[in-house]
C-alpha cells in the first residue's frame, strides 16, 4: 500500500498543518484547508487496514487539521486521538525567559511574554532579524546558534519521538498520523535532500521509520498523490 510502506516497526506519518490565512499567532485554519484536511484524511484511510492513532502539535491548526483528518477517515472507531503530543510542539525558542512560538510580528511575539514590548522585540538582535526575514523559517534553520533549538535539536526529539512509538503501549501496532509544523517538517526534508527545500505544502510531509539498527528512515510523502 503506498501510504502504509511497512506493516511492522516504529513508524509515524508526519503531516503539515492545514492551510492559514496568516503566522500572526495561534490562528484557525481556512475553511479550505479544513476541506483539504478531510480529502486527506480518507487518502490515508482508504490505503491501510490499520487502527489509526491522531497527534498534533499543540495549536489550533494543528488541532483543527488533525479533527478533519478523522473526519475525513470517517470511521471514528479505527481511531484514538487526536490527542495533543508534546513531541510535535514547533521548536522550543526563547524571548526574555519565555518559551515562545515563532509568529510573523514583533506585536504578537510579544505578546507571549508578560512585560515584553513590540519595541524590544524589534531592538533584539536575532528576533528582529527573523521577523524581517522574507523566509523566517529557512532563516532559523540555517542559523548555528538561536535562542533555543536548533534544527539538528528537533531532528533528534523526532527521532527519539519515532522510535518510541514501537515500544509496549497505546499506539504499538497503529498506523500513527502525527500533525505538526513547518518548522520541524523542514529540519527533516533537509537530511533527505542535503538542503533546505523550503515551505512544504500544506497536508503533506513525511515518513518517518525507525529502523532496527536505531537510525531515522526519511521519506517525503504527499498523500493525495500517492
Amino acid at each position: 500500500m503506498t501510504c502504509d510502506p511497512t506493516p511492522t516497526g516504529a513508524q509515524l506519518l508526519l503531516l503539515r498543518h492545514g492551510e492559514v490565512a496568516s503566522h500572526r499567532g495561534d490562528v484557525p485554519v481556512t475553511e479550505a484547508g479544513l476541506v483539504h484536511a478531510e480529502r486527506t484524511g480518507a487518502a490515508v484511510g482508504a490505503a491501510t487496514d490499520r487502527p489509526l492513532s491522531l497527534l498534533y502539535g499543540g495549536t489550533r491548526r494543528s488541532r483543527e487539521t488533525a479533527e478533519a483528518l478523522v473526519r475525513g477517515i470517517g470511521d471514528p472507531a479505527r481511531v484514538t486521538g487526536p490527542l495533543d503530543a508534546f513531541a510535535l510542539r514547533n521548536p522550543d525558542m526563547y524571548a526574555a525567559g519565555a518559551r515562545v512560538n515563532m509568529v510573523s510580528s514583533a506585536e504578537h511575539l510579544a505578546e507571549q511574554v508578560p512585560g515584553l514590548t513590540a519595541e524590544e522585540v524589534d531592538a533584539h538582535p536575532w528576533w528582529s532579524r527573523f521577523i524581517a526575514s522574507p523566509d523566517r523559517v529557512g532563516w532559523w534553520l540555517a542559523h548555528e546558534d538561536p535562542p533555543g533549538e536548533t534544527g539538528a535539536d528537533v531532528l533528534r526529539r523526532l527521532h527519539l519521538f519515532a522510535r518510541s512509538l514501537a515500544d509496549a503501549g497505546p499506539h504499538q501496532g497503529r498506523l500513527v498520523v502525527g500533525v505538526t509544523h513547518s518548522p520541524l517538517l523542514r529540519a527533516l526534508l533537509r537530511e533527505v535532500h542535503g538542503s533546505d527545500p523550503g515551505e512544504p505544502a500544506y497536508v503533506t510531509g513525511v515518513w518517518l521509520r525507525a529502523g532496527s539498527g536505531g537510525g531515522l528512515e526519511i521519506t517525503p510523502h504527499a498523500p493525495l498523490e500517492a
